[in-house]
């Protein structure tokens, strides 16, 4: 028996990780629950799985959940890391949305959990640090993003130095055929159809410009201890191989399977033994045929700015993923345009002074001011950029 606790429980991750645990309760036990602000579904959750501890991010629905349930009830910061290091936990699911998970999943690592990790934005915003404390800590930190989890897979057994390349694959959302001129007008409603996955708003929108991809080659680096001029991006759009490995004898390993996170969820949850678990086959007939490209840097400009923060290194891979967050917000609030939310993420690199990223201090510090760097330079472009041009509006 394994004894949980999940970070992010009402989110996309957490919901189906808790199918799974409901699934098998003969494998998996919940310890702690922590969520951002959905209280009906957390209440829902505590009913069911009767975890010790749950955590709320908002104090105030924290202090109206004490009222309505039984179990202890923590808030803000300092509760989803007393969630996150419970004693008698054995892994912690990091799946909350944002850097918000690092503080969080370092605290886990620090108290000897093992990770399950879905929030890609720890390692891009602290790789080399958590990576550090994760060695100090001898503690395994399992990839469950579908891309990051096709290449674990693919390396079991092998030698790291005989790997030539990591073949991250990208669906590249619900654009790439939308010619680049179009690109600006994109509504809010257009960029979170995603064709294949279904996924929160923050990660879809991320999937739309590519820079969820850029943020998967930071992690990757981190994750894998491999130098990034190894790590190469595929336009894959059937999203049915999920990432995949080259040795250094021109053999190539894929991972192939449906488009459900389900699946790499639950390789992490039972590491190192898979799971049944039940989900229909993979249907290659079916299919038909599987292509690819290569990714169209002019279009999707996020990739290559990606690249640039992780060459930079220091504080720049905090600063780039703290603009996007602030200015996917900004879209989703129609507050700018789709195109612009690159505009900004470069303009916040341009502008910061690039330091070393030792602590979790250091990188907090860095996303603080790239977050009110950003938030600048959105209010200025929003003024010349009006709703009634069009700006994320449906037509």
């Amino acid at each position: 028996m394994k004894n949980l606790v999940i970070l992010g429980s009402t989110g996309s991750i957490g919901v189906n990780a808790l199918k799974i645990v409901e699934e098998r309760p003969d494998r998996f036990n919940v310890i702690g629950l922590a969520a951002k602000s959905n209280m009906d579904r957390l209440i829902g959750q505590i009913e069911k799985f009767r975890p010790e501890i749950v955590s709320m991010a908002d104090p105030a629905k924290a202090r109206e959940l004490k009222g309505l349930v039984k179990t202890k009830v923590v808030s803000g910061v300092e509760g989803t890391i007393e969630c996150a290091s419970h004693p008698d936990a054995d892994m912690a699911l990091s799946a909350m949305v944002g850097a918000a998970g690092l503080a969080p999943t370092l605290a886990a690592v620090k108290a000897g959990k093992d990770v399950a990790l879905a929030n890609k934005e720890t390692l891009v915003t602290a790789g080399e640090l958590v990576m550090r404390e994760a060695r100090a800590a001898k503690v395994k930190i399992i990839p469950v993003d579908s891309e990051h989890s096709a290449i674990f897979q693919a390396l079991r057994g092998e030698k790291l130095r005989n790997v030539r390349t990591l073949i991250l694959t990208a669906s590249s959302g619900p654009f790439i055929h939308m010619p680049a001129e179009q690109m600006r007008k994109v509504t809010v409603e257009q960029a979170l159809n995603h064709p294949n996955w279904s996924m929160g708003k923050k990660i879809t929108i991320d999937s739309a410009t590519m820079m969820n991809k850029g943020l998967e080659v930071i992690e990757a680096r981190w994750l894998f201890n491999i130098q990034p001029e190894k790590i190469k991006v595929v336009v894959h759009p059937q999203s049915v191989i999920h990432s995949m490995v080259e040795f250094c004898d021109s053999s190539v390993i894929a991972q192939m399977g449906l488009p459900d996170m389900r699946a790499p969820i639950a390789f992490a949850l039972n590491y190192p033994s898979r799971l049944s678990i039940d989900l229909p086959s993979l249907d290659l007939p079916g299919i038909g045929s599987l292509t690819f490209a290569e990714p169209d840097h002019d279009k999707f400009p996020a990739l290559s700015t990606a690249y640039e923060a992780l060459a930079t290194g220091g504080s720049a891979p905090a600063v780039l993923n703290a603009a996007n967050e602030a200015a996917v917000e900004a879209f989703l609030d129609r507050k700018i345009a789709f195109t612009t939310i690159c505009e900004v993420v470069d303009r916040t690199l341009q502008a910061c002074d690039v330091t070393p990223v030792r602590s979790l201090a250091d990188a907090l510090r860095a996303d603080k001011w790239a977050r009110k760097k950003s938030r600048e330079l959105i209010g200025a472009i929003g003024k010349r950029e009006r709703p009634d041009r069009g700006l994320g509006v449906s037509v």
